[in-house]
């Protein structure tokens, strides 16, 4: 992948990369594809080649507080000292917006994983019409007594320590609890993949598995809050493609269940056009799991149908 840096009107400096089709090819779309929490794009390139061999641009970036973004506010693990998920919508929309330039003409899917699908949830309620697709996997945005409760432990977290400092509440509740249900555990992300290789890669990778800010993770509650709106769902324009994704065995998602709540809400607002599925044995990182190319295949097939 090819790395260039744009300036979005927030103020940071987004670190993108984009990979091509073949110059012989003509290409049939651009796919945008989102990170997750404590992540970067630069694991996305073997995703990238796959979707470059069917025909499809990339486009992908690092969020606010990941990879090589910069931002005044936006320290490793911080969106932003203040309206943070604004601000992450707000950098979206920007690329989304130089793709479009870059590649006139093209249809333009959303791809997100983890954090990026739950970013991608509020990208389609504020912007639908500059997508014709989207697949939002490995995450989920259920709202009630318990995402209540997560937030206001978060606020008293705030009050005590601050912002801009790691969640000992979130980290403790996430990737902590999740990684318990695959004791004995050889390393702290073993809910990520059963392909210890790739685990082993985003262990000893320094911009992954960073904790990340009380703020951060409030920013990211706002927006599952939104996501847990139906109200809110219902401003998704109706012909939207889109595609949900968990695994079975994938404790962020609470096996799977999550996608298939969400995709019944998102029927019951008339979305017409949507797939769900729950791959059996499968962890978080379906794109670094031992089933990724079948299900890379899958993602490329609902792609061709939806730009046909």
């Amino acid at each position: 992948m090819q790395q260039l840096a744009l300036n979005s009107p927030t103020g940071a400096d987004l670190a993108v990369y984009t990979s091509t089709v073949d110059g012989r090819a003509k290409p049939k779309g651009i796919i945008h594809v989102n990170h997750g929490m404590a992540e970067h794009s630069a694991r996305y390139a073997r995703f990238a080649e796959a979707l470059n061999k069917a025909g499809y641009h990339v486009i992908v970036q690092d969020h606010r507080g990941h990879g090589g973004t910069k931002a005044a506010d936006a320290p490793l693990g911080v969106f932003a000292s203040a309206a943070g998920a604004q601000k992450v919508l707000e950098d979206c929309r920007f690329v989304n917006a130089h793709a479009r330039e870059a590649w006139p003409g093209l249809p333009v899917v959303w791809f997100g994983h983890s954090m990026g699908s739950i970013i991608g949830l509020n990208y389609c309620i504020r912007h639908s019409d500059t997508i014709d697709g989207a697949a939002l996997w490995n995450s989920g945005v259920d709202g009630g007594a318990l995402l209540f409760i997560y937030r206001t432990l978060l606020k008293a977290e705030r009050m005590f320590k601050g912002s801009d400092v790691p969640s000992a509440v979130a980290h403790k509740l996430t990737f902590e609890t999740w990684n318990r249900k695959f004791a004995p555990n050889r390393t702290e992300f073993d809910w990520l993949s059963r392909d210890k290789a790739e685990v082993d890669k985003y262990v000893a990778d320094p911009l992954c598995g960073f904790p990340c800010s009380v703020g951060l993770w409030l920013d990211v509650t706002d927006m599952i809050a939104t996501g847990a709106s139906d109200r809110e769902l219902g401003r998704i324009r109706k012909d939207l493609p889109m595609n949900l994704l968990g695994g079975e065995a994938d404790p962020c998602t609470d096996g799977g269940k999550a996608m298939t709540r969400l995709a019944a809400r998102l029927e019951k607002t008339g979305i017409g056009d949507l797939e769900c599925a729950v791959l059996p044995d499968t962890r978080h990182e379906s794109l670094n799991e031992t089933n990724r190319d079948e299900t890379t295949e899958r993602f490329i097939r609902w792609v061709e149908r939806v730009v046909g």
